[in-house]
């Protein structure tokens, strides 16, 4: 406001910490340990656990012991068909966690033999969150890198009686493993048809004899063994799509059974890293590699990491946009990686949680709950603090001047110095929740009600609640009247029982930032949205978006936007003015962790949830 007079900081607030000090039963969130260890920037590190855990011991360090004599090459080799989820960070973590632990190095392979699935758009989204997790590929290799020489080595295999084309249908195959009765296994007619004929028929397969479904190559393997995926498993198909790398040169395609265990071998992978649910197919993969007599990579199998009270599958995904219940792949109540990036959550928390729930060969089924405390633990030690006011009433205090203005000094964090501090202007006018001013008093009510006084945060003295105005229409309180309450010289200061947190109207310090907050609940309703009646889309939480579009936030937030990313950890480190909007986190005082929207890219503040102050499951179910 005009002719505004800047008076100096209180001498009072600066040495009697005693009496300005927040009431911990009200701040739970500024109590705390000593802060960790100063970074550049003022900026701190991440939690002090150590990253290296889950190599050091258990199933992987078991893993690496049964073949420490090579030089490590791993591979985390996603299929290009849709975006990565939490499950796959565990994959990522492991793989390239494993070979940088031992001094290895690890690819970025993209299992592209599906053309009719594969977006250029995935294959971008999968690089970036790889780099965003803090991981640098070795190499980034494509399977259709080798489509050439995997044909060379298909014909190989027919040519030494380990192949050969079938021409039965989807049900013919099925009826020959056992059928839905498990019935005798019995091999197909075209098993024993000479090696010339299965080889010409191959290569008329590609040269465009027959249609999909008409032919396919199929691996001679043993039908008498117990495991399914040594029953004459399909090397090459048919399929009539261009290919996003290789056009229109292919009409035959391998599949993963052939091409995953060549392209590690190709590879010299040491260690092929991949979840339990192709332990089965370690037989095949092994069978695969002595036929053709190339190198033999050792693949392990891990648990996965499966996320409860949401889904994964891109179907499902799918779906809940198309229906338009979020918006886009990268709504922040999901649970894809780009999700979580956009919500706010640092690629240091994930990693984090990943190295907690460690490795073993069991899946690790875990509740958004778990999930959340872990990132919530992450950003304690982290990210700076702020006043923000979800829904704001103006306070004015009659006894100030109307030019009053003090500038307050306020710590991003109590509990790491380290991260400097601010300026805040307090004036005649602030801002304070609606949560925090009651019409009607109560003795176990602590905060600001008709003459009931209550401390401002780092504010030298309290407030006392005269008169407040409401509409009457919606009968919601639109204004409060109080004074300030600066003791007569010689009258002993009695301290509040509470304090608040507040921003101040201020013309001279842009003061307060307008933002619309946006609080996100948990997208269903139960632990398994699959299980309920009518499918998951029945299970739709209505509530799992709370939208505040008039909250205001201090000045302080210009400062961290300055100085993102919070914290410089693992994708996010040394990336400078490249930060993106997510990257702007910091701790609501009383309200929760938030972080900047790409939607303020227009120039207005968008903020988003990333996670409550304290365990919740959730609002609105």
């Amino acid at each position: 406001m005009e002719g505004e007079r800047v008076l100096p900081i209180r001498e009072k607030a600066k040495k009697d910490k005693k009496d300005t000090k927040p009431n911990p039963k009200v701040s739970k969130e500024l109590k705390g340990n000593a802060p960790p260890k100063k970074e550049k920037d003022g900026n701190v590190p991440a939690p002090p656990t150590d990253p290296n855990s889950m190599f050091k011991e258990g199933f992987l360090a078991a893993v690496y012991q049964e073949r420490a004599d090579l030089p490590v090459f791993t591979r985390f080799p996603p299929e290009p068909n849709g975006y990565l989820h939490i499950g796959h960070s565990k994959a990522i973590a492991i793989n390239f966690g494993f070979a940088r632990f031992h001094g290895g190095q690890c690819y970025l392979r993209y299992d592209d033999t599906n053309p009719e699935a594969e977006e250029e758009k995935y294959f971008t989204a999968i690089q970036e969150m790889v780099h965003w997790l803090g991981f640098k590929p070795f190499d980034i290799t494509y399977s259709s890198d080798n489509f050439d020489k995997l044909y060379e080595l298909a014909e190989k295999l027919i040519q030494v009686d380990k192949a050969y084309v079938c021409h039965c249908t989807d049900a013919e195959v099925k009826l020959q493993r056992g059928g839905e009765n498990h019935g005798p296994r019995y091999a197909c007619s075209h098993r024993n048809r000479p090696v010339e004929e299965s080889l010409s028929e191959f290569r008329a397969m590609r040269s465009g004899k027959y249609k999909p479904k008409e032919a396919f190559l199929r691996m001679k393997q043993n039908l008498e063994d117990g495991n399914p995926q040594m029953w004459d498993l399909t090397a090459y198909r048919i399929l009539d799509a261009t290919h996003h790398r290789t056009g229109n040169k292919w009409r035959v395609y391998p599949t993963y059974d052939f091409t995953h265990c060549l392209c590690d071998s190709f590879e010299k992978i040491s260690h092929s890293l991949c979840t339990t649910e192709f332990i089965l197919s370690r037989t095949s993969y092994d069978w695969l590699c002595d036929a053709l007599e190339v190198f033999k990579p050792m693949q392990r199998e891990y648990g996965r990491l499966k996320m409860t009270g949401t889904v994964l599958s891109k179907r499902k995904i799918g779906k809940l946009i198309s229906e338009k219940v979020v918006r886009d792949w990268d709504d922040p109540r999901l649970y894809t990686l780009v999700a979580l990036r956009r919500r706010g959550v640092p690629p240091g928390a994930i990693l984090s949680f990943v190295n907690e729930v460690g490795v073993t060969t069991a899946v690790t089924n875990i509740q958004i709950v778990r999930f959340e405390t872990s990132v919530r633990r992450y950003l304690e030690l982290t990210v700076p603090r702020l006043m923000l006011i979800l829904d704001p009433i103006p306070v004015i205090i009659e006894d100030l001047p109307d030019d009053y203005l003090e500038e307050i000094e306020l710590p991003f964090s109590p509990k790491s110095p380290e991260m400097g501090t601010h300026i805040v202007p307090f004036t005649k006018t602030l801002y304070i929740d609606r949560t925090d001013f009651r019409e009607v008093d109560s003795k176990d009510y602590f905060r600001l009600a008709p003459g009931k006084s209550v401390g401002l945060l780092k504010v030298p003295f309290p407030i006392r609640a005269t008169t407040f105005t409401k509409d009457p229409e919606t009968g919601l309180v639109t204004e409060v009247r109080a004074v300030y309450e600066k003791p007569e010289e010689g009258v002993t200061f009695k301290k509040p029982k509470a304090y608040i947190q507040w921003v101040a109207l201020s013309a001279s310090h842009n003061s307060p930032i307008k933002a619309e907050v946006r609080v996100f609940n948990p997208l269903f309703r139960s632990e398994n949205p699959d299980a309920v009646e009518g499918g998951f889309m029945k299970d739709v939480n209505p509530n799992s978006q709370e939208i505040y579009s008039n909250a205001v936030i201090e000045t302080g937030l210009e400062e961290i936007r300055r100085r993102a990313p919070w914290p410089e950890e693992a994708g996010e480190k040394d990336i400078g003015k490249k930060a993106g909007w997510e990257t702007v986190r910091f701790q609501a005082l009383r309200v929760a962790y938030f972080a900047m929207d790409k939607d303020s890219e227009g120039g207005s503040v968008v903020l988003n949830r990333i996670v409550s102050l304290k365990e919740d499951a959730g609002k609105g179910g």
